[in-house]
């Protein structure tokens, strides 16, 4: 390991490898301790590195040629990608629910990131992909846990409440009405984590790429400046996606002459 000329940490496969002595060390642990973790996290290590490098190689290619025909295609598989997370994680779905994550993915997470890279940081030109891949990673990674989150409240409202819910429509109730609490619990639900992080960066934890730029070098208060930006696009993108997938789920699941379509609503194995 040495220190560039700006004084950046420059990291060698050496100093990769003597970090993966204490994945080691973790799993000798698990050995001691009869966890039997040490398959998994083998397995876990492995995959880390494979793909970052992957990935790290991906990108340098991308980067390099910084146009809207390469750069669409990856926007859309990283969209794809996180759309499908979203849906596994949730407990209960719906056909056709990854086609609405998809949605809601490309509308907040391409909304957040073009609204910092555009209005805020003013990136000349719009589809350098170097600015714009990151943060729309940083968008999808917190969004689609709020998604996931919101959609499992929002169905399982639904299922487990069916019985209060029929009986407000029965009384006269709109389907608007009926779907009312439940929906917010569900944004909410959705909303917490980032809200979670928002609480406590700075004081409990330092986020990546805070840390990133200071490790390279970056001055810390500049680094603190990016960081602020990031949180608010990144709570942005997450409230958007928990509404829009809130709205969009309630139209699924409620029919134009307000009935619950509680037959739709599946259970994930």
């Amino acid at each position: 390991m040495i220190l560039a000329a700006s004084q950046a940490i420059v990291v060698s496969y050496t100093d990769l490898a003597i970090a993966g002595v204490m994945v080691f060390l973790v799993g000798l642990a698990s050995v001691a301790f009869k966890l039997g973790l040490e398959k998994s996290l083998a397995l876990a290590a492995a995959r880390t590195v494979t793909q970052l490098l992957l990935i790290g190689f991906v990108l340098r290619w991308v980067f390099a040629q910084s146009t809207p025909w390469v750069l669409w295609p990856v926007m859309l598989v990283m969209i794809a990608a996180a759309a499908r997370a979203a849906i596994k994680r949730s407990s209960r779905s719906y056909r056709g629910a990854g086609g609405l994550a998809f949605l809601t993915l490309v509308i907040s997470g391409l909304l957040a990131t073009f609204t910092v890279t555009g209005a805020i940081l003013r990136v000349e030109p719009w589809y350098q992909a170097r600015y714009v891949i990151p943060l729309l990673g940083m968008v999808l990674g917190n969004t689609l846990t709020g998604i996931s989150l919101c959609l499992d409240e929002a169905l399982t409202g639904f299922a487990a409440g069916r019985a209060e819910v029929e009986t407000e429509l029965s009384l006269g109730a709109t389907r608007w009405e009926a779907a009312r609490r439940p929906l917010r619990r569900a944004v909410r639900r959705g909303m917490v984590p980032i809200i979670n992080s928002m609480m406590v960066v700075g004081i409990v934890s330092l986020p990546g790429m805070m840390t990133g730029q200071i490790l390279a070098g970056a001055n810390p208060l500049q680094a603190v400046q990016y960081q602020i930006i990031v949180m608010f696009m990144i709570a942005a993108g997450t409230s958007l996606g928990c509404i829009l997938i809130a709205l969009l789920t309630f139209r699924r699941v409620f029919t134009p002459n307000h009935r619950l379509r509680i037959e739709i609503i599946k259970k994930r194995p």
